[in-house]
Formats: structure tokens, C-alpha cells, sequence
């Protein structure tokens, strides 16, 4: 990935198959002071990640597609900085004992993390519920990233608080902005 990869802000977009350019991305990540990574959610889970050496953020949008097509991996591996030099934060998003989903989910989501069994409870309805913060952290794991805040603030849960697509059908979105001063 070279300048021409940046956009006017100087920021640039990832998604999970590494397309960059001017399609819609799951993530954005910026080198540049005053230039802002931002996210929307309302449920999914947003990542924010920086470099310790205070000269880069980024930003993520991982719900359980994006986990699935890799999004963290595919950030990570954009940033090219050492996993153990990267702090992460998870935002708020659809908690577990909320995000209820499919068989054929959960197997989409174990094909590439066999040992996430953890992340899923199964449920009454023969489906599961399903910890995005737990297979975020699983996935960060696996990478290196060894500093990993936040989690645990569910945004179905916090009606008061935050909007949520499967509570409210509907509905805004929080944003979660990335910059360097």
C-alpha cells in the first residue's frame, strides 16, 4: 500500500479482503495529525487500535461478518506495526446475553477460530448466544496483541444509553472517532 491508497484526509481504508480505494471499508487508519478515523455502530462492535509510539490510530467495524472476513486480521496486518506495540479498545456493542445467533453462524465463525466454543452459550430455541467481545479479543490474541481495554458495554442492554439495531429495529447509530492530536 503505497500514497496513492490514501484519501484527501490521509487515511486509509481497509476492508477484509485488503481492497482499499474509495469502496465502503471496514476499517480506516491514519498516520497523519487532525485527520479522524471514524466508525458507526449500533450493535456491532467498534475497535479502535493505536501504535504506542503516538503516530497512528485506526478504527474497525467488526460485527460478526467482519469478524468472520477477517477485519481485524486484515487492520492489523495493514498497520504494519508489531502486534505487541498495538493497544486496543472495544466499544460498546450487542452483548452476549443479547446477540442471539444461528448454527449456521457460530460455524462461520469457529471455521477460522475452532477454539471459540467459549464465545457461544447455547439458548432454549436451539440457537446461541454469541460474546463478540470474547471472539474480538480471541482473534486479537492470535495476532500478538497482547493490550487489549474495554468490552462490556452492551448497547442492546443500555436502551438509556446507546442505540441498537436488533433492540429498536430502526434507529442511529453511534460513531467512534480515532485521531491524532
Amino acid at each position: 500500500m503505497g500514497p496513492a491508497d490514501l484519501d484527501a484526509a490521509g487515511a486509509l481504508r481497509v476492508s477484509a479482503a485488503d481492497s482499499g480505494g474509495s469502496e465502503p471499508a471496514d476499517a480506516a487508519f491514519t498516520r497523519r495529525r487532525g485527520s479522524v478515523c471514524a466508525i458507526l455502530t449500533a450493535d456491532c462492535l467498534p475497535i479502535v487500535l493505536a501504535a504506542d509510539s503516538g503516530d497512528l490510530v485506526a478504527a474497525a467495524h467488526a460485527g460478526w461478518r467482519g469478524l468472520a472476513g477477517g477485519v481485524i486480521e486484515a487492520t492489523v496486518r495493514a498497520l504494519r506495526v508489531a502486534p505487541e506495540r498495538l493497544m486496543v479498545w472495544l466499544g460498546p456493542a450487542i452483548g452476549p446475553e443479547h446477540f442471539e445467533v444461528g448454527a449456521e453462524v457460530r460455524e462461520v465463525l469457529l471455521k477460522s477460530d475452532p477454539e471459540a466454543q467459549a464465545a457461544f452459550a447455547p439458548n432454549a430455541r436451539g440457537r446461541f448466544m454469541a460474546d463478540l467481545w470474547l471472539l474480538a479479543r480471541r482473534r486479537l490474541a492470535a495476532l500478538g496483541v497482547e493490550r487489549i481495554y474495554g468490552g462490556g458495554q452492551c448497547t442492546f442492554g443500555r436502551g438509556e444509553q446507546y442505540f441498537s439495531h436488533r433492540r429498536d429495529g430502526v434507529t442511529g447509530r453511534q460513531a467512534t472517532l480515532a485521531w491524532l492530536d
